[in-house]
């Protein structure tokens, strides 16, 4: 109870002092890769450490990747590979992708991986190369100081990934249910399972299997992100229309975008009148962000929910035809929000965007220049800090993954933290103070 009552008091703090600053700017951090020439950043812990994805040399098609961790000590950031799921749980697979999905406080990284074993329905279940589908099972687990922990399955799956971890190490995900549904191969190419949400506690044990809206007819469900007080927000609907991510979630029509309870309770958070609705992240304030269809013209728009407001449409960008806040955490505890643009026209198909109000802005025009991107070309995480986990076209021609740190303050290169102050001291949030941020926060140092 004393966490969720300072997590409430320090997201009011942060919204107060969010709303005073003058507009902010940020510093590009280019994050790099394993050697090869991409990578992508999905989520990111208080204390700036980022999980994703990133090429090795031998990973050359835009599409197979590693897990990684970048991650901050001593003034550096620098990357760790995290490998994929082999012994002592399965046999080696030097050829499997894998990707690391986020990072709570204390260094636990929620990570899906390919493992050697085919599907024996033929599944491609975690979708990691779409161009050439492996047809491996994908298994979830928690990789923590270079020991991984295998999320077991619910009973007659084959299948698992994970979305989110929060900072208590609590993990989101979805699983296999055992039961057979041809309809679900409609909109998810090879999937002969339904699936469901499922909640891990930190020791990999399963906490808690969440249902679809089955009084409305649902067949099956997603969880996205899970925030501090256990509350999961993903989407409901049929096997028949409802993709199943990461991939297959562009093809979606997912009927109901939904809110579950710490007790399991699902609540249905409307729409904007159109057919498709996804929420993708919540705050610890239980704001939720996700993306709805609208039916003045079929495009995507993000939208935002709370309890008093419901369901509010916080518009699309000039010439877009979707607007996404999408996976996982793009809201934080200040109210702040990142996406994503899909853009037919946009040489780079898309843009990095912010919400200033209700309204979306491209994030790009508020980077400092010179930096190591030509474009900024989506926003995936943010924390409460405001440091953004975002994807760029570098200048030589590559796309990385990168960090977008806010740069506010009488200095143009102060970076100061609203984490910082809930503590009642003014720090500046350059990487040397994280060790007094664990210091602090009671945290082990790296």
């Amino acid at each position: 109870m004393k966490k969720i009552l300072s997590s409430i008091a320090a997201g009011v703090l942060l919204a107060s002092f969010v709303a005073a600053q003058p507009e902010r700017r940020y510093t590009v951090i280019d994050l790099g890769t394993l050697g090869g020439a991409y990578s992508n950043g999905f989520g990111i812990n208080a204390l700036g450490d980022v999980a994703g994805a990133a090429a090795t040399p031998a990973q050359t098609d835009g599409f197979a990747a590693t897990a990684i961790l970048w991650s901050r000590h001593k003034g550096k950031i620098g990357p760790t590979s995290l490998g994929v799921l082999g012994p002592p749980h399965f046999p080696a697979c030097p050829t499997c992708n894998s990707d690391a999905a986020a990072i709570d406080a204390f260094g636990g990284v929620a990570m899906g991986s390919e493992i050697a074993t085919l599907d024996p329905n033929g599944e491609d279940f975690g979708q990691f190369d779409p161009p050439s589908p492996t047809h491996r099972i994908t298994r979830g687990a928690i990789w923590r100081n270079g020991a991984m922990t295998l999320l077991p399955n619910l009973p007659g799956g084959n299948n698992a990934n994970v979305f989110w971890a929060n900072d208590l190490g609590q993990v989101s995900g979805f699983a296999e249910n055992g039961i057979i549904d041809s309809s679900c191969s409609q909109v998810t190419p090879f999937q002969v399972q339904r699936f469901q949400p499922v909640i891990w506690k930190p020791n990999g044990e399963i906490q808690r299997v969440l249902f679809p809206l089955t009084a409305k007819g649902d067949t099956v469900a997603f969880a996205l992100t899970i925030n501090d007080l256990g509350e999961t927000v993903g989407a409901s609907g049929l096997c028949a229309t409802t993709g199943l991510p990461p991939a297959s979630i562009g093809n979606s029509s997912a009927t109901h975008a939904v809110l579950w309870g710490a007790d399991g309770s699902v609540t249905d958070l409307g729409s904007l009148g159109g057919a498709a609705n996804i929420a993708s992240s919540i705050n610890n304030l239980g704001e939720v962000v996700g993306t709805a269809q609208s039916p003045k013209d079929g495009t995507l728009h993000t939208f935002r929910w709370t309890q008093r407001t419901g369901m509010l449409d916080y518009g699309s960008f000039p010439g877009a035809v979707a607007t996404v806040a999408g996976c996982c955490h793009t809201i934080n505890d200040a109210g702040e929000i990142v996406g994503f643009t899909i853009e037919p026209t946009n040489p780079y198909f898309g843009r990095a965007v912010i919400w200033q109000g209700t309204k979306p802005k491209d994030l790009n025009t508020f980077v400092r220049e010179p930096g190591p991107f030509v474009q900024l070309t989506g926003a995936f995480s943010i924390n409460d800090s405001g440091e953004i986990v975002c994807q760029g076209v570098t200048t030589t021609g590559e796309l990385h993954a990168c960090l977008a740190v806010p740069n506010i303050g009488a200095a143009a290169d102060e970076i100061v933290s609203p984490l910082a102050l809930q503590f009642g001291t003014y720090v500046p949030l350059n990487y040397d103070a994280r060790e007094w941020l664990r210091r602090r926060a009671g945290m082990p140092l790296p």
